[in-house]
This record gives C-alpha cells, sequence and structure tokens, in this order.
C-alpha cells in the first residue's frame, strides 16, 4: 500500500541527481536538452531520445526531431546535455487543495484550535508551504474554497514583483453554500444575498478566479452513504453557474451522492469535485458535456489508514472500503469512457498533507487501475487544458512555462517513482531534490 510518509533519503540516487549540474537558463542563454524519455503531459505515448530548448520564460521547443538552428543557444551543435537514462515530464498541478487547513495535523482538537485563529496567522502558516510545494515539482495549484481568505492572499502575492518561490495559485475564496449546511468552516452563506448573482457578483469582487458550490454535503462514513439530501437545487446550482459564465467564471461543484451529482451536471458546472456514488450514466454525460471529475481519493483512504485514531470500528472500516472500492471502478470506466479526470488531493483535509499527499492521491489513482501515463496526463496537461488557469504550464510544449521534472526513476513504471531524487526545473532554474523534504506544517 502506498503512504504518504516522506521518502527516505535515498543518498546514492540523490548524490547522482546532484551531480548533474544543469545552469539557469536565461532569455538570453537557453538550455538544450535531449532525453531518453519525453512526456508532454497529454500524448498517450511517450517520446523517446526527444528534445527540448527552454529558458527562464517558456520552453521555446519540444519534440522528437532536433530543435530549429535559431532556437539553440549559438554555436552549439548539440545539446548541451544528453541525458539517455532520464524521464522528462511536465510540473505537476494539484487541482483540489485548501491552503488555508493544515492537512497532516490528524488530532481533531488541535484542527479546531487551528481554525479559530485569525485570518492573517492562518496566512502566515500557508506561506512555507509554498516553497516545499514547488521543490516537490508541484507547479500549479487550484484552491478550492477559502472563507479567510488566504487563497486569495496567496494568488495576489504569486502576481506581485517580489514574489517568492511558489506554485502558480487560484482561488475562489469562499465557496458557497447554504446556512447551516455542510461547508461553513470554508463558505458563506448565499442567504447574505438577494440573488445567486449578487452571490456571484460579490466573489468576483472580492477577487475570485472561479466560484466553488457546496452544491452537496458529506459522506455518512458510520452509514456508508451520502445519506443528507443535496444542499442546493438544480435550479440554484444553474443559476449561479450563470452568473459565473456571465462573468467569465468556472465553476467547480462539491457534489457527492448521485442526487446531487445529478444537479450538478444538469446546471452544467464545470467540474465535480470528490463525485463519490457517481452513476455510470452520470460519467457518460460528464464526457459529453465535457465537465471534469476530480476524484480525491486520499481523505477517504485516510480514514482508513488512522481508523483506529478516528475511532472507527470494523463495520465503518468495511463501508469505507467499499466506498473506496466502488469509487476505483468508477474511475477506470470513467478513464475507459473518455472522461476528462485530473488529480486533487483535497488537501487540508484530515490527514492529507499539502505536497506530499498529492503524491499519495495519485498512486491511489495508479492503484485503482489507471495506467501510469494516465494518472500523469490526469496530474499535468489534462488540468492545464481544462481549468482556464491565467498561465500556460502542466505541458511540455512550446510557449509553456520552463517548470518540469527530470528523474531517473521512471515514473511510467509507478508514479510513486516521483517521490525519488529528481531534479525540478522552475522558470528555467533547477532546484533541489526534495528527497527529504520537511514535513512540517504541510
Amino acid at each position: 500500500m502506498p503512504t504518504s510518509e516522506p521518502p527516505i533519503a535515498d543518498t546514492a540516487a540523490a548524490n547522482r541527481e546532484e551531480s548533474l549540474r544543469i545552469p539557469p537558463a536565461t532569455r538570453e542563454r537557453p538550455i538544450w536538452l535531449r532525453v531518453g524519455t519525453l512526456l508532454d503531459g497529454v500524448s498517450t505515448t511517450p517520446l523517446k531520445d526527444a528534445h527540448i530548448v527552454y529558458s527562464d520564460r517558456c520552453i521555446l521547443f519540444a519534440g522528437a526531431e532536433a530543435p530549429p538552428r535559431e532556437l539553440v543557444p549559438e554555436g552549439r551543435s548539440a545539446p548541451d546535455f544528453d541525458l539517455p537514462e532520464f524521464t522528462l515530464l511536465p510540473g505537476l498541478i494539484e487541482a483540489h487543495a485548501h491552503f488555508f487547513l493544515e492537512g497532516g495535523e490528524l488530532d481533531l482538537g488541535k484542527r479546531a484550535a487551528y481554525l479559530e485563529q485569525p485570518p492573517e496567522q492562518l496566512l502566515r502558516h500557508a506561506l512555507p508551504r509554498l516553497e516545499k510545494l514547488a521543490r516537490l515539482g508541484i507547479v500549479g495549484v487550484r484552491d478550492a474554497g477559502d472563507r479567510h481568505g488566504v487563497g486569495l492572499a496567496l494568488s495576489k502575492l504569486y502576481g506581485s514583483a517580489d514574489r517568492p518561490l511558489m506554485p502558480y495559485v487560484d482561488s475562489p475564496g469562499a465557496a458557497i453554500h447554504h446556512r447551516g449546511g455542510y461547508g461553513g468552516f470554508m463558505a458563506g452563506p448565499i442567504e447574505d444575498f438577494p440573488s445567486p448573482a449578487a452571490c456571484v457578483q460579490a466573489r468576483v469582487q472580492a477577487g475570485a478566479h472561479r466560484i466553488k458550490l457546496i452544491a452537496t454535503g458529506i459522506i455518512n462514513f458510520k452509514k456508508g452513504a451520502a445519506a443528507v439530501a443535496p444542499q442546493m437545487t438544480a435550479d440554484e446550482i444553474r443559476a449561479l453557474v450563470t452568473a459565473a459564465q456571465a462573468l467569465g467564471r468556472q465553476t467547480l461543484a462539491h457534489a457527492s451522492g448521485d442526487q446531487g451529482i445529478e444537479r450538478a451536471i444538469t446546471s452544467g458546472v464545470d467540474s465535480i469535485e470528490h463525485g463519490f456514488f457517481v452513476r455510470p450514466d452520470q460519467l457518460a454525460r460528464l464526457r459529453d458535456r465535457r465537465i471534469a471529475w476530480v476524484p480525491t481519493f486520499a481523505p477517504v483512504q485516510k480514514q482508513i489508514d488512522h481508523a483506529e485514531r478516528m475511532g472507527w470500528d470494523a463495520e465503518v472500516a468495511s463501508h469505507l472500503r467499499r466506498i473506496l472500492d466502488a469509487h476505483a471502478a468508477s474511475l477506470e470506466q470513467a478513464q475507459a469512457m473518455g472522461v476528462t479526470v485530473i488529480a486533487g488531493s483535497d488537501a487540508g483535509s484530515v490527514g492529507v498533507a499539502h505536497g506530499l499527499d498529492f503524491f499519495y492521491e495519485i498512486e491511489l489513482m495508479e492503484r485503482a487501475g489507471l495506467s501510469p501515463l494516465a494518472v500523469l496526463n490526469s496530474a499535468t496537461g489534462a488540468g492545464s487544458a481544462r481549468l482556464a488557469f491565467g498561465e500556460n504550464f502542466g505541458r511540455v510544449k512550446g510557449g509553456f512555462a520552463s517548470r518540469f521534472l527530470l528523474t531517473r526513476h521512471s515514473p511510467l513504471e509507478t508514479v510513486t517513482n516521483l517521490r525519488k531524487p529528481k531534479l525540478v526545473v522552475f522558470d528555467g532554474a533547477v532546484l533541489e531534490s526534495a528527497a527529504t523534504l520537511d514535513p512540517a506544517g504541510l
């Protein structure tokens, strides 16, 4: 079973990575690499013996043939580095995280006390996570709801002139829910506004890059079901989606249970988050309507991993395993049907650490039956193509940011190899491997 524990430092492997000294790329002095295997984030077949030329601003060329002469450093007739044993792949995109929460904390009392802190303190706790994520190879994060303004503040920081080493961040700000319904820790009630359109307008004025809807409650683990009726009607969701579209914003809908998922699908949201108990016919309509699915295995798996600490008995643990087995079967079916599947860990949920448990999430997707390449595409190019980020990243393609990974440990064998020492090229700079990254605060 995969675990979310930080990988033990592989000293020999780390030394091999450190022996490769690639200088920073600049606009005036791009770097030309040839690698044994290149994964571009969308293709179903890897490129072999491929070339990439990049500056600090963007990738200038990527392909199987040698690059055009005008793109390579002056006077060079061969690559700066020939790396036949390396795999190159796009930087990773975490499509569902909550920056305002410390995910690795399992003690429920401490988690509750953490949320009693003022927003400025929650922001201070979130800031050190940014560089750690970048060094892990996560180059973009879609924050998934936060009424404290932490995600919006981090997004503003990303756009500032004194930006630290950090992934791209966008955020919906406060999610939208019904007063008294699930989600109050990350959402604000729709009842605070005279209409759904006014609610969406207020979110956008506050800086929201997209609109997060809490369409349903959460799974009742004791019953092993989505036991509560959906929080929003189809008409309410549709009105929110229409208002968001009028302002050029995508919508992401927290939805589990087939009734709530049905309402979200028929209302035209852009993505279903979680989606436990989705039906096969609903998967087909996700595909046909180009609605993405972010399945978030990790939060439920963590309940099994720590069942005793969570207070779950054998009956509840069996419910959890049944839910995850059905979710895995749905994921396999979705992949076979052509649904756009995007990886997101729900980092910040109980036990789901930022960054490290994104690796756990994609390991769980592989364990559910997806091929390593399908999982890698879900963690890179699928999100880049569907989620309408404000910048181009998550693919190895001309014009996209020069943010990618280089590793001797092929992730095509297993995505778990991404935990091993690797090089992270981030805007042309080469970052040290994060094999011994400190998990504190994640």
